[in-house]
């Protein structure tokens, strides 16, 4: 099992854990995660599962494909840390991440 760390816009943070494979997104909603909508289940087609890589995480995550990328730009706020959960997928390598959520999803 790994760990994700999920910070609300109030800087709230929930530790939960997550199998190897399982995306970012479906921890969120299987846990409640209230500001992950995941209205696509997944797709890549949507954007509502937007978050903030945490800093401390943006090199080591592999960048964006172009699906991914062209969803992040349709974003109201986007970033140079902005990630959709949904193809962010739990690993050795990314055991600890910490995500920030937006306020609300568009």
């Amino acid at each position: 099992m790994y760990s994700v760390t999920f910070v609300d816009a109030d800087g709230l943070a929930r530790q939960l854990t997550a199998s190897e494979g399982q995306s970012v997104m479906s921890v969120a909603v299987a846990n409640g995660i209230d500001q992950i909508l995941a209205e696509c289940g997944g797709s890549c087609a949507c954007g509502t599962c937007h978050c903030y890589v945490d800093e401390s995480w943006t090199e080591r995550l592999p960048a964006p494909d172009d699906s991914e990328q062209g969803m992040i730009e349709c974003l109201m706020n986007p970033t140079e840390r902005s990630r959709l959960t949904c193809q962010l997928k739990m690993s050795q390598a990314l055991d600890g991440l910490v995500v920030h959520l937006p306020r609300e999803q568009y």
